[in-house]
């Protein structure tokens, strides 16, 4: 039997240290193929290019045996071209997005180009798995994912993911103790609290910096936020169907329309 096709992605680059772990643990259980972006894309969300040029140019940084291409585009470009022009003639059996440098536990789920990537692929139709590490150094240790990296990878290939479904992971930092284990949790009621600082550029106007601080309002234990707090990995299924389905019979009881 052949081995599996596994298209890796992410938004930190092609280049960076994150995407070249994942490509070598996905490069012991399938073939791959790669398709990042070319310079860093966190925070573009489900962004894609319209009304502007996209480039497509193979790379070589993974070596001979894994064929490479770094993107103009955002991250759900890439799974978007990689789909529907380097693989015509036969889908992915699995899309994996990152390793991430930080966390995209709770709200930042929204903004991550990494679970971007893998939404896309969901909702084309392909299993997909996004992987975070909740360090945002660009040479944090990772040896310490192998292993679970490894084992959700080869769950989702072997007993599959439901339909319309983003796997989002979030692994702790390294530390001394060892990790705990995976949770299958839901996603923190938790937030940004925006601050921007107000600056002036040497030519007298005005700029912003956004800041602010991470408020997590979620008193459970059975979330991403707990999970990562306590040492286990967190696993969270996401959807792209954003209607809030409670809604709306709310709003077909009690508005006048």
């Amino acid at each position: 039997m052949s081995k599996p096709l596994i298209l890796v992605s992410n938004d930190d680059g092609i280049t960076s240290n994150g995407i070249k772990k994942l490509v070598s643990l996905m490069a012991q259980i399938g073939d791959v193929l790669v398709v990042a972006p070319d310079s860093p894309q966190s925070g573009m969300g489900h962004a894609i290019t319209v009304g502007d040029t996209l480039r497509l140019t193979e790379n070589r940084l993974f070596g001979d045996q894994i064929p490479a291409y770094e993107c103009s585009g955002t991250p759900a470009d890439c799974v978007k071209l990689a789909k529907h022009h380097l693989l015509k003639d036969r889908k992915p059996d699995l899309v994996v997005s990152g390793i991430n440098h930080g966390s995209n536990t709770s709200i930042s789920v929204l903004y991550s180009g990494t679970m971007s990537a893998a939404i896309e692929a969901a909702i084309e139709g392909t299993p997909a798995i996004g992987f975070s590490l909740c360090d945002y150094d660009t040479d944090a240790e990772m040896d310490h994912v192998d292993e679970f990296i490894l084992k959700i990878a080869r769950e989702a290939l072997t007993k599959g993911i439901p339909k319309g479904i983003a796997l989002n992971v979030n692994i702790p930092a390294h530390q001394n103790q060892k990790i705990r284990g995976i949770k299958v949790c839901r996603q923190a009621n938790a937030r940004w609290e925006e601050e921007f600082d107000q600056r002036i550029d040497p030519h007298g106007r005005k700029y912003f910096w956004m800041i602010g601080n991470f408020v997590n309002h979620d008193k459970g234990e059975d979330n991403d936020e707990w999970a990562i707090a306590n040492n286990y990995i967190s696993l969270v299924p996401c959807q792209f169907d954003l209607t809030g389905h409670h809604a709306i019979r709310l709003l077909n009881d009690e508005w006048d329309i």
